[in-house]
């Protein structure tokens, strides 16, 4: 077993806890691939974890350090076990690691669940932007919201990982969208697809008209968008404010109980379905990757900070492939 590059932390702290270090390269099993990643993207669960938020959450048992990061990854196959079928070794692809961390690595080993063909004629770095916010972005809509073509939808945080995916794949589906973002990101929502896009800071919920569907990717405020729901519509929230935790969470639980105009609220663990209908839509030209900027995996640190301070059009992306430890 050899040596190698992952993203590594040795407690819980600000960015500035991360370094590049070295880990074993995993074995893999019967029923695994072993995959070279070529990039992973930074989301928000990542940036709770490493702060230790998670904890406060789940209640999980510590495990140790150093600890790891990453949720999702592009990148080659390099290896299959003998059980595994359908998947050869050069095959370009893109997949997520169920409910752990640890893809900002340079191999992840998982089973064929995990992930599927990526997008042929998509950069396999440039792709990661889509993984983690495109996955969520169609649960969001079409399976907990079942957004319906004509129907008015709101995406609060339009610019974001989630949220500007959230506006193509609105698009696609045939909705009426209206983007919340920053002044300085407008133009950048509405070239998304967006038909109307309005600055946050101007505009509160009470100016907004009723919307079928709002998605929630900031999640403050959740009540009073909630109120500028049609009668039969749906909000579906894939975030909450992480300083008021136990109050969103049981506000949320509350709407499922009073009140037709309840809010949705999910556990991204997406598997090879998932990830093919993301093909799918990218292939078909309905999304397209938005990458804010790509940093190497020695800089994981900085990636973590820029999407701490906030102002990210779309994805922030750690390139992994390089020459092997």
């Amino acid at each position: 077993m050899g040596q190698m590059r992952a993203a590594l932390y040795d407690r819980y702290g600000g960015p500035e806890v991360l370094y590049e270090g070295t880990v074993p390269r995993p074995d893999i099993g019967p029923g695994d691939a072993l995959v070279r990643v070529h990039a992973a993207s930074v989301n928000g669960g990542e940036l709770l974890g490493r702060a230790g938020g998670l904890r406060l959450l789940t209640g999980a048992i510590e495990r140790g350090f150093p600890k790891r990061t990453g949720i999702d990854f592009t990148g080659e196959v390099v290896e299959v076990g003998s059980d595994v079928v359908g998947v050869e070794p050069g095959a370009r692809v893109w997949g997520g690691l169920p409910r752990t961390f640890g893809s900002a690595a340079e191999y992840v080993a998982v089973r064929p669940r995990q992930f599927a063909l990526a997008p042929t004629g998509t950069d396999l770095v440039e792709a990661a932007s889509l993984l983690a916010g495109g996955t969520t972005a169609i649960t969001a809509l079409r399976d907990k919201a079942r957004l319906a073509p004509g129907e008015r939808l709101l995406v609060r945080g339009a610019s974001g990982g989630v949220g500007n995916v959230a506006v193509q794949l609105g698009r696609a589906y045939g909705a009426h969208v209206t983007g919340l973002a920053r002044a300085d990101n407008l133009d950048f929502v509405r070239d998304l697809g967006a038909d109307e896009a309005f600055d946050y800071a101007n505009t509160g919920a009470a100016d907004l008209p009723p919307f079928d569907v709002v998605l929630d990717t900031v999640g403050t405020g959740m009540a009073a968008y909630r109120r500028r729901l049609t009668r039969n519509g749906r909000m579906v929230s894939v975030t909450f404010d992480s300083e008021r935790m136990l109050a969103s969470l049981s506000y949320i639980a509350a709407s499922a109980v009073f009140g037709r105009r309840r809010i949705r609220a999910f556990s991204g663990n997406p598997g090879h379905g998932l990830f093919a209908e993301l093909t799918r839509l990218t292939e078909s030209g309905a999304l397209r990757p938005v990458v804010d900027r790509v940093l190497p995996l020695a800089d994981i640190a900085q990636a973590h900070r820029a999407l701490e301070t906030g102002g990210v059009r779309g994805k922030v992306l750690v390139s992994v492939a390089g020459t092997d430890a």
